[in-house]
């Protein structure tokens, strides 16, 4: 192993997963599954295939950086989406390699027809409307001029969708917020429609939009976080297996995260563990290096609170976390080595390490968490 850690990727995990949230949604309604910010972390260019083998064929991605990622592995008979960042330099690319994309100004609409009469080839894009998440997205006031140019351009134009996106659909407290947002985005719909506007897809529903308000299943649901093994609160976790016979968890964490002890040493007790005096040894102590720190997505925020697993026991992190390794206390392990497999995130034996778990140490969520590994780290596809 050259690299100092590596992520394994759940190919039955996945599939599971992804057939349980397939299980929720009506068979007309087209499945995408969301895979911006490196495939929450777990890679786009190692999972996509992947993803295609569990009967998935249309990738949502934010911008045409992940889209560049996605086009270089996926199959070409696969539709992708960017929702977000898309440089009007970029667009031509986007129009000639068929990948239809969010419009939500009407710049970006303007460069759009431009690039499809210069390309003589039809521009396919989502038409992002605002229905009160207030981040982006076309209001009423610019309608008037967005129908227009829609209509006196159709022949430069395929009008793939019209989106919007929910804000927080994840949690009751939000409830009246989105049922706002839903009954906005089928008044502006039916608008669109009176004008002569007709999408090919609605769609507007994300993970939690999908498992919480059935509803708003239309003609497409983008769905991101659940696919991987993840809900996108307890909240909604809770009333799924509340409502469920068993209290087993339906979603499967695709991703677990892995090293190897690189060194053990023996520190006397009164002594000080790593960089200033965070730690001081209560006993004759066993100390193991870990060589995985902050600046390979280990939190320095983890120091003398993290856990990891080796030899099946949960053993815990000690003084400071550095930018290249950690230091474990493995005195109660007996028979601990050089080269015993260490697992961050993931399962050793009986016991778990999960994403939930080790973000809730340092009050990250747990997208915040997948997305910020290093894309560096080697992902391995296993069974």
């Amino acid at each position: 192993m050259s690299r100092t850690s590596y992520i394994e990727l759940s190919r039955s995990r996945l599939k599971n997963n992804i057939d349980y949230v397939k299980s929720y949604i009506n068979k007309n309604c087209r499945y995408v599954m969301v895979i911006k910010g490196n495939a929450y972390g777990h890679g786009i260019q190692d999972l996509v295939p992947v993803i295609e083998e569990c009967g998935v064929d249309y990738f949502a991605v934010f911008s045409a950086a992940e889209a560049e990622q996605a086009l270089s592995v996926k199959k070409k008979s696969c539709d992708m989406m960017i929702m977000g960042f898309l440089d009007k330099e970029h667009i031509p690319w986007a129009i000639e390699n068929g990948i239809s994309y969010y419009v939500f100004t009407l710049s970006r609409l303007k460069e759009s027809i431009k690039s499809a009469k210069e390309l003589k080839q039809k521009a396919k894009i989502h038409i992002e409307v605002e229905s009160g998440m207030n981040r982006t997205g076309f209001r009423s006031t610019d309608f008037d001029e967005l129908i227009q140019l829609l209509k006196e351009n159709k022949s430069h134009l395929q009008i793939e969708g019209i989106c919007t996106h929910l804000a927080g659909a994840e949690s009751i407290t939000n409830y009246d917020r989105i049922q706002d947002q839903i009954d906005l985005y089928h008044e502006i719909v039916d608008y669109f429609r009176e004008n002569g506007i007709n999408p090919t897809y609605r769609h507007i529903a994300c993970s939690a939009g999908v498992l919480n308000y059935p509803e708003t299943q239309l003609d497409l649901v983008r769905v991101g976080i659940s696919n991987y093994g993840y809900w996108p609160s307890n909240e909604l976790r809770m009333r799924k297996l509340l409502a469920q016979k068993d209290f087993i968890d339906p979603l499967q964490a695709v991703l677990s995260w892995k090293s190897k002890v690189m060194s053990i040493s023996n520190i006397p007790e009164g002594e000080y563990i790593s960089y200033g005096k965070s730690y001081l040894t209560n006993r004759d102590s066993k100390v193991a290096s870990v060589p995985v720190g902050y600046g390979y997505g280990f939190s320095r925020d983890l120091s003398n609170l993290g856990r990891v697993l080796i030899n099946e026991k949960r053993v815990s992190v000690v003084g400071v976390v550095n930018m290249n390794m950690m230091l474990v206390d493995v005195t109660d392990l007996p028979n601990v080595k050089e080269g015993d497999e260490v697992v961050l995130i993931g399962r050793q034996g009986d016991l778990e390490i999960t994403v939930s778990s080790f973000s809730d140490m340092n009050n990250s969520l747990n997208y915040e968490l997948l997305t910020r590994l290093p894309h560096d780290i080697p992902r391995i596809v296993v069974e």
